[in-house]
């Protein structure tokens, strides 16, 4: 895996850009695409790799659109501990920052922290990187009172979902 250093010989954390998402995909082994990615460095992550990708959606609360996942490298899979969130570069999704599980048949169970979206499963062979969330870095000011369409629209399909597991328990 390429990585790129700081004047010190530390590791610098290379930071994917939105516009890279797909690029990301067919450039993260190649080590000039990487070198020329932007760079940031946090004193508290020392030991390991790092990187940081963009959180789009609202399917992983309380992150939101725009915020960033910074990620510590994961070498195998058997170091990923079921219930922990990590970012995944995979053949067929691209990049997904999703809560994990592994379910024992080569498998690995993707959740969202939001109820609304269903987990899924991706089998092993399709993931090319994991990373393990290591901290965020949030570009806009929480607000506790947030009644934006989207955060609405996320509080209605949660209803949506509590009541039809009301129905089915009932039934």
């Amino acid at each position: 895996m390429p990585i790129t250093v700081d004047k010190d010989g530390e590791n610098v954390i290379e930071v994917i850009p939105h516009k890279a998402k797909a690029g990301y995909t067919s450039g993260y082994s190649d080590p000039e695409f990487i070198e020329k990615l932007q760079q940031i460095s946090l004193p508290f992550l020392r030991a390991g790799k790092y990187r940081a990708f963009p959180v789009s959606g609202d399917s992983m609360p309380p992150h939101k659109d725009g915020s960033f996942i910074v990620g510590r490298y994961v070498e195998q899979l058997g170091d990923v501990m079921d219930g922990r969130t990590y970012v995944l570069l995979t053949k067929s999704e691209g990049i997904v920052y999703k809560r994990l599980n592994r379910n024992g048949n080569n498998r690995l169970v993707l959740q969202s922290n939001n109820t609304f979206y269903a987990p899924y499963e991706i089998r092993v062979s399709e993931v090319l990187e994991i990373w393990e969330y290591a901290c965020s870095i949030e570009t806009k000011e929480f607000e506790a009172d947030d009644l934006s369409a989207e955060s609405v629209l996320g509080m209605f399909r949660t209803l949506r979902n509590e009541i039809a597991d009301v129905r089915n328990k009932i039934t």
